[in-house]
């Protein structure tokens, strides 16, 4: 067999047996389509939409339906397994790469790329949010991407 082979086997099996313990870590059955929904995410790691998520697991598994594609992200957003990036007006993104980081978001052709983690600094934002207890935080940039700006 050639090495290619064998070091695409090697990572595919490899990937199959890190979804399975994410599955497991956080307690979710691994269905068939959520399965489908999160190898896809984590192979694809362009923010994609509800709608491209079902389009591609639809193409390999035509028995997955658009609503089964909706709730499997439902079910791995809420298990933590995926991250929902919202922005005004758009459809939804998800985002399989759980590492601490922001997004940026071009106004103008709807691409989000992820920026690296930083954190605000000690006080920021204080007065506005006057005693609430804030469990977690990500900063949406908009602007113009590197591509679309002239």
């Amino acid at each position: 067999m050639p090495y290619l082979d064998l070091v695409w086997i090697y990572t595919v099996s490899k990937l199959s047996l890190e979804l399975e313990e994410a599955f497991r870590a956080a307690a979710l059955r691994p269905t068939t389509q959520r399965y489908a929904v999160l190898e896809f995410l984590v192979r694809h790691p362009a923010h994609a939409t509800a709608g491209d998520i079902f389009h591609a697991v639809n193409r390999s598994d035509p028995r997955a339906s658009r609503a089964t594609v909706y709730n499997s992200l439902r079910s791995l957003a809420r298990a933590g397994l995926v991250r929902e990036v919202f922005s005004d007006g758009k459809a939804a993104r998800f985002d399989a790469s759980l590492h601490r980081h922001h997004h940026f978001l071009c106004e103008q052709c709807g691409a989000v790329e992820d920026v690296a983690w930083f954190d605000l600094p000690a006080g920021a934002g204080r007065t506005a949010l006057r005693g609430r207890a804030v469990r977690n935080y990500e900063i949406l940039f908009r602007g113009i991407c590197r591509n679309c700006r002239p």
